[in-house]
């Protein structure tokens, strides 16, 4: 069993939700980013999603956009987000981290890393670092039934967007590859953008189910406790990116990770109340 399914079933037994922060590896400064992730945990975070910066986002708004274009300027790629990962891992074993991005970083590391009978080497790398789910953003489940079975190989999740544009057919194959659990984007548009409708939202998770049988999570557009809460009586997790990236962006570097953690405390107890 995956540490993301051993945390959902422990927090399904619980009667809680999933606190699911997001942040830029590398963002805002390039070593900080297992402080914050310990400053996640500490705030009540129960998955973590890093991102992975990329020069091309199609999904991101300006908010990750500008986040990815710093991490970039110094330097940070999937080498180096990797080895923030070892160094998280070495005093925390059990919270789960998904590496969130597109397609074309992945591809580069395993073309650099080829290496005879080994179908991806970033899978194995990743495993070996402690990733324990991926979200490849560009990667339809249609064409990546390989990579999605090598990453359950190796203990980790393959995990899907859906978004209020999704079909039935769509979500059927989602269903076919996924695992984890799936991260359904609240809003059409691309992160941070809009005001979140969360009639919208409560009408479509029960459609959602009828074809995902893992949990679903719900992000983009999630910015306050009092939403967070609201969306946490219907789905299985609270996703939280652009606003978190916003509450650091001017934060000098020894606040960074007590303004994170209270952040989160304020939404974690109020998913919880």
């Amino acid at each position: 069993m995956s540490r993301i399914n051993k945390t959902f079933q422990t927090l399904a037994a619980q009667g809680r939700k999933a606190l699911i922060p997001f942040v830029t590896a590398g963002y805002p400064f390039a070593d900080v980013t297992p402080e914050l992730m310990h400053a996640f945990v500490a705030g009540g975070a129960d998955v973590i999603e890093l991102g992975v910066p990329f020069s091309d986002p199609s999904a991101d708004g300006p908010v990750i956009q500008k986040a990815g274009d710093k991490a970039l300027a110094f330097g940070i790629g999937l080498v180096q987000i990797l080895a923030m990962v070892r160094e998280f891992r070495a005093t925390n074993a059990t919270t789960p981290v998904v590496l969130m991005g597109y397609a074309n970083p992945v591809e580069r590391y395993d073309q650099k890393h080829a290496a005879p009978g080994v179908f991806s080497p970033f899978v194995l790398d990743a495993a070996a670092a402690g990733v324990d789910g991926v979200l490849i953003v560009d990667y339809p489940p249609e064409e990546c039934e390989a990579f999605a079975a090598d990453l359950r190989a190796h203990g980790m999740d393959l995990i899907f967007l859906l978004a209020p544009t999704s079909t039935d057919a769509r979500m059927a194959q989602v269903a076919r590859v996924a695992s984890g659990y799936v991260y359904y984007v609240s809003l059409k548009g691309v992160t941070g953008s809009g005001a979140l409708n969360i009639g919208a939202v409560e009408a479509m998770l029960p459609r959602i189910r009828q074809h995902i049988g893992v949990p679903v999570g719900v992000g983009f557009g999630i910015r306050d406790a009092a939403t967070a809460r609201t969306i946490s009586q219907v789905a299985d997790a609270v996703v939280i990116g652009s606003k978190i990236i916003q509450l650091l962006e001017h934060q000098p570097r020894d606040k960074l990770a007590t303004t994170a953690q209270y952040f989160l405390q304020e939404i974690r107890t109020a998913m919880d109340a």
